[in-house]
């Protein structure tokens, strides 16, 4: 049977890199965008290019409040499948705040805890219902809860928060045969905070001086790692934090 994940932030960057890894493993996507309605068609057209199915709902993980209405959302999509649950729920949306912790805010903090781990906690139980018995939750974090590098202490605090959740999901949800793991990227050329590992210099280069392999990463080496984590070769994997960084600072 085709599978079908939920991919929140699919309409660019590592979400959008995952729904097209998936779609080219054979499942079925729901992904969500906050805003970019256009970037989020794309990737749809995308996987229907590739034969697959695909659904674009507009979400705000930053709002809790909303996530009751989305659930409802997903249950009408799930129609045009003829189910009435989906398989894997991938928590990949979010954004980045760079700050020195003496300097960073009250504001800042709250928007980062509130779409990271708020967010993250009150959608996954809101889809919790929908979800199939035997299923994958993918939630993603950060290479940056193992070292440090100035700026990141409120954005961290808030990854490592979702890694210790991801273990309560994997012990609370394994009677469902639910897995639950965290995807750990490092240093990768997206649009991330404004682009500034892909687009400027120094950035790319000091990271790519701390990874053991020799370079900055790109969508494609953590798309198709997902994508592989949800296979049916990975059933056996639970309450894993599985960093994909290319050696970045070991």
């Amino acid at each position: 049977m085709t599978t079908i994940s939920i991919v929140t932030g699919g309409s660019r960057g590592l979400g959008r890199n995952t729904a097209i890894s998936v779609a080219r493993h054979g499942g079925d996507i729901i992904l969500t965008y906050r805003s970019g309605v256009e970037g989020a068609q794309a990737v749809v057209s995308e996987i229907e290019g590739m034969g697959r199915k695909a659904v674009a709902l507009q979400l705000d993980v930053g709002d809790a409040a909303a996530f009751p209405a989305f659930a409802e959302s997903v249950r009408s999509a799930l129609r045009s499948w003829g189910r009435d649950s989906f398989d894997h729920l991938v928590n990949n949306a979010g954004h980045g705040e760079m700050a020195a912790f003496a300097e960073t805010t009250e504001a800042q903090f709250d928007l980062l805890f509130n779409v990271h781990v708020k967010g993250v906690f009150f959608l996954t139980q809101a889809l919790l219902p929908l979800l199939a018995d035997g299923g994958r939750i993918v939630n993603f974090s950060t290479g940056l809860t193992r070292v440090s590098y100035p700026g990141f202490s409120a954005y961290s605090a808030a990854k490592g928060a979702v890694e210790i959740l991801t273990l309560y999901m994997a012990k609370e949800l394994g009677s469902r045969g639910i897995t639950a793991n965290t995807i750990a990227p490092g240093a990768i050329e997206t649009d991330f905070l404004g682009g500034a590992v892909r687009d400027t210099p120094e950035y790319n280069e000091a990271f790519a001086n701390m990874i053991a392999l020799g370079r900055v990463g790109v969508p494609d080496d953590i798309g198709p790692a997902v994508a592989s984590l949800l296979g049916p070769d990975n059933r056996w994997i639970t309450a894993q934090r599985i960093e994909v960084s290319g050696g970045q600072n070991i």
